[in-house]
């Protein structure tokens, strides 16, 4: 039975990849909610949160061209501190995966789609789930081909806006004014500032998912680090024009308010229906879900594969080789989820939870640089940077509610209770091939007499 996944994701759809995970749904709702927070200087926390996220995806790209493996993050943690950190780590991304494609199921059958039609919200998400789970299991590269349309959608319903908000800037309709404008919600500049940054930080994550391709990417360590720093840098350029031009045309009370914030500028702008921008959303949302899926379905073949998980998970349909048991855990996981309704709730907590992986990460590039010795044959960031990621969580960590802390404690109870049992079977295994080995020693030596 194939065990190996197919080399088949080049430098440009691994960028698409990329891009298109950051460029989730997440921007068509933050940007109003980032001004709650920090005011009309929106452009301020994005370019904050793109300078912080850069800092781990620079630890990112490193492990990930000197283990391009499936199991990503799990993989690395394991490698630098052992199984029962792999298994927390791990857990940590794949809860927030799980939880994210399920909470986008029923982003899907929501208002957006109800704008276009009206269907029960249990057949759409039914159907959206197991169409993504067909498409996973397809193959990675029918999938990224479909994820590369999309992403060109989403892009071109963002440059849209920026082209619609610069036409309000020109025409006189703007307050730029508003750019400078830094403190809401009775904080300070540097309060408001990092408060912002909190919630624009989620906008960037997603390029954390890419790493669990690279068992599946041609020529990994050229094109891993390419393609990553491209789609972050071009999603950064995106996003800080958002931010400009929706915060120029829009004053900050009423995009504070508004649940479709790039919605206002289109309607400010005029000549564009809004049936458009509701259709360009649900691709946005079908085409995160999409991504997130593949990462959730790679994520727990790889800890499978490491001894982390059950090994069915591991298995691999013939010929197209894609992990198709993961696939199809996962978004049974996700579907439960998102029936239950409480997805609301634990959507809160993908940060934290992503702040702890990227803890492990950053430390865990430090941890096996000590143990490398001699030249790299992979790519590598300067000494700095990783100490630097650590201290850009350890800031966001102090920034997120007590609320949060409290719903993510659980999730990570069951992260905890996970690592200790693989840290149990660990050891009883090195006892058991340590007993192995002292059996063998008393076996005596043949005589050579018959």
């Amino acid at each position: 039975m194939a065990t190996s996944l197919r080399r088949a994701v080049g430098t440009p759809l691994l960028y698409f990849f990329i891009l298109g995970d950051i460029l989730g749904a997440g921007v068509y709702v933050l940007v109003g909610e980032v001004a709650g927070q920090s005011g009309g200087a929106v452009w301020l926390p994005l370019l904050t949160a793109l300078v912080l996220a850069a800092l781990t995806a620079g630890s990112y790209a490193e492990l990930a061209t000197r283990y391009p493996r499936a199991g990503g993050s799990a993989h690395y943690a394991t490698t630098a501190f052992g199984p029962a950190a792999g298994s927390l780590v791990g857990f940590c991304m794949l809860a927030a995966g799980v939880v994210s494609v399920g909470a986008l199921a029923l982003a899907f059958a929501g208002d957006y789609l109800r704008a276009l039609v009206s269907l029960p919200t249990l057949l759409v998400v039914v159907v959206f789930l197991a169409v993504l789970a067909l498409l996973n299991i397809r193959g990675v590269k029918e999938s990224l081909g479909a994820n590369a349309v999309a992403t060109v959608v989403e892009v071109g319903g963002l440059l849209l806006v920026i082209g619609l908000g610069a036409w309000v800037v020109l025409r006189g309709d703007a307050d730029l004014g508003r750019l400078a404008e830094v403190g809401a919600g009775g904080h300070g500049v540097l309060g408001a500032t990092l408060a912002g940054t909190v919630l624009a930080y989620y906008s960037f994550v997603g390029f954390e998912t890419s790493v669990n391709l690279a068992e599946e990417v041609e020529h990994p360590r050229r094109s891993y680090p390419r393609a990553l720093f491209g789609a972050l840098l071009t999603a950064g350029v995106v996003y800080l024009l958002i931010g400009v031009v929706t915060s120029a045309s829009v004053p900050t009370d009423e995009l504070a308010a508004s649940s479709g914030p790039l919605l206002e500028v289109v309607r400010l702008a005029g000549g564009v229906p809004d049936w458009l921008f509701g259709a360009v959303a649900l691709v946005a949302v079908a085409n995160g879900a999409l991504l997130t899926g593949i990462m959730s379905s790679r994520l727990a073949y790889g800890m499978a594969r490491d001894g982390l998980l059950p090994s069915p998970l591991a298995r691999v349909l013939p010929g197209r080789r894609t992990p198709w048991v993961a696939v199809l855990a996962t978004s049974a996981l996700s579907l439960v989820l998102a029936l239950t309704g409480e997805v609301a709730a634990l959507a809160e907590t993908l940060v934290l939870l992503l702040l702890i992986v990227f803890t492990a990460v950053n430390a865990a590039v430090l941890v096996l640089r000590r143990r490398e010795g001699g030249e790299a044959d992979h790519f590598r960031v300067p000494a700095v940077l990783p100490w630097l990621g650590l201290a850009s969580c350890l800031l966001l960590f102090t920034r997120i509610d007590g609320a949060v802390w409290l719903r993510g404690l659980v999730l990570l109870g069951l992260g905890v209770l996970l690592a200790a049992v693989n840290a149990v079977r660990a050891r009883r295994g090195g006892r058991d091939r340590a007993e192995d080995g002292d059996r063998d020693a008393e076996v005596p030596e043949p005589s050579g007499r018959s």
